[in-house]
């Protein structure tokens, strides 16, 4: 693999979330200002890829309408994708600072303009919310997954015309709490599972590798997907749902590492650190300390090869 520098590109988006008071805005759009105050960017040593900026959050919204905001993120998807895109054309490695878990419907896209690819999704829940599982889908950050695999509102399902984002076999996802209600049907479809429990169990390098062995069977690399509440709600309280029975920021830095040093990595997504919910900035800290430990420039960078500053 060649070297590949690290390129940050903010994705300020809060399209796909519910509101989390009457009147109020999600506070996810936050996170990647937060994140570049303490010394992110220059700390890895990154290029600056700049923002793609969403269109205005609307939380008007009734049952039978789809999913909130769904024309805006279809939008908002494209543009993000295009900005990918062209990240990966410069044999870069993108670290997307969302924003909420839709971000993911445009990170995919464009992957999926490259061929089969597959997916590490490390999340807390697994969001597979659609309508056939569920009576009415509404939240986009709360059906990510089943979006990119082709389930839920047909306006973000086959973006572009392409068909769904990512195979269900080429899919791993850890850190999932073992009560998630859509855990058989993940496991019916094919996909790879590493509950928290289990990963607790085995521990960081070998539920990397089970994970690696899932998401690169045949496909032309992966993608990352970070939820930050993938992380025990003890250090991590600052996300829209927090739970309790996940692993430590020491266990998921393990296992970031592992995953984006390896060959086929094609870049990282961060999602759902809220610093409205931070007043201290404890969790802030936190988040961006695992960051930095996982993509340091010091050691063996992502996707393979020694990244520098040059």
């Amino acid at each position: 693999m060649p070297r590949r520098r690290l390129v940050v590109l903010d994705a300020p988006t809060n399209l796909g979330l519910r509101p989390p008071a009457p009147g109020a805005v999600p506070g996810c759009y936050k996170a990647p200002w937060t994140l570049r105050d303490r010394g992110l960017l220059r700390d890895l040593r990154a290029e600056d890829g700049g923002a793609v900026v969403p269109a205005r959050y609307l939380a008007a919204w009734k049952a039978g309408d789809g999913v909130r905001n769904a024309d805006a993120i279809a939008r908002y998807s494209r543009e993000l994708a295009d900005r990918v895109e062209s990240i990966l054309a410069r044999r870069r490695f993108p670290l997307v600072l969302g924003g909420d878990c839709s971000v993911l419907l445009g990170n995919l896209l464009a992957l999926r303009r490259r061929g089969r690819h597959g997916l590490v999704f490390l999340d807390a829940h697994s969001d597979f919310r659609h309508l056939g599982n569920s009576p009415a889908v509404g939240a986009a950050a709360g059906e990510d997954l089943a979006l990119v695999t082709g389930r839920g509102d047909e306006r973000l399902v086959d973006l572009e015309g392409l068909g769904p984002s990512v195979d269900p076999r080429d899919v791993a996802v850890v850190g999932v709490r073992p009560e998630d209600e859509c855990l058989s049907e993940l496991d019916e479809l094919g996909m790879c599972l590493i509950p928290s429990d289990r990963l607790a169990r085995i521990g960081a390098t070998r539920a990397a590798a089970a994970a690696l062995t899932a998401v690169t069977n045949g496909t032309r690399g992966f993608w990352v997907h970070l939820d930050a509440d993938v992380v025990d709600a003890a250090e991590m309280p600052a996300v829209d749902c927090p739970e309790t029975g996940g692993p430590s920021f020491r266990v998921l830095g393990n296992l970031l590492r592992r995953l984006v040093d390896a060959p086929g990595c094609m870049g990282l997504e961060v999602t759902i650190y809220d610093p409205d919910e931070d007043p201290d900035g404890r969790a802030g800290d936190r988040l961006a300390r695992c960051l930095r430990e996982s993509l340091s420039c010091d050691r063996d960078g992502p996707g393979g090869g020694r990244r520098t500053g040059a």
